[in-house]
């Protein structure tokens, strides 16, 4: 037989009933959900509702702000598109002219006797072509006689040369050429080996 009481222990059948109820309501209040329009304890009405207007602005902000960038998305994807239908329109416009002379030279090359006259036309149409495509930026390539430079240079085959040439370009079978400092077509060569 016990004569000391255990703390833990409760004292009577009073007591076990209260700890269960009690244990009872804290599962109810953890289980238990919040409705969206209960006060919460220590928050002042006029402030939350500050807060819910500030939520409000800034859903507005941010739908606006979307809205916004898709527009200008849309905006300049059309452009782009524009821009890569006409952007040739200006060279084009430029070359018509030398379209229009070659036409005539060929035209004068049907009835022509002289062959020296033919050989100056076509001299001063492709006169008139290469400054057309200058003025545009393009700018053909020196290779001929210099160092081989596999940036600028497609070698096509190798040909026995002096030690001078050696490494360097001996043969240019077709010109290369820069638009605007770009190369956009590799000058393909003959190298001396």
């Amino acid at each position: 037989m016990k004569t000391g009481k255990d703390k833990n222990t409760p004292d009577s059948e009073e007591q076990v009933n209260n700890l269960e109820n009690i244990e009872k309501q804290d599962a109810a209040v953890e289980n238990e959900t919040i409705p969206a329009d209960h006060q919460m304890p220590g928050v002042p009405t006029d402030e939350l509702s500050k807060t819910e207007e500030e939520l409000s602005e800034m859903k507005d902000k941010y739908l606006r702000l979307f809205s916004d960038f898709e527009n200008f998305r849309r905006r300049t994807s059309k452009e782009r598109l524009e821009l890569m239908k006409s952007g040739g329109e200006d060279v084009m416009t430029a070359l018509l002219p030398v379209m229009d002379d070659l036409e005539r030279a060929k035209m004068a090359m049907e009835n022509a006797t002289d062959v020296n006259a033919v050989k100056e036309g076509l001299e001063l149409v492709f006169g008139k072509l290469t400054n057309v495509l200058q003025q545009k930026g393009l700018k053909p390539m020196e290779a001929k006689g210099q160092p081989f430079d596999a940036d600028l240079h497609e070698a096509i085959t190798q040909t026995p040369a002096g030690d001078e040439m050696k490494g360097k370009v001996v043969d240019e079978i077709e010109k290369g050429y820069y638009l605007n400092d770009k190369v956009i077509r590799f000058a393909k060569v003959v190298i001396g080996a």
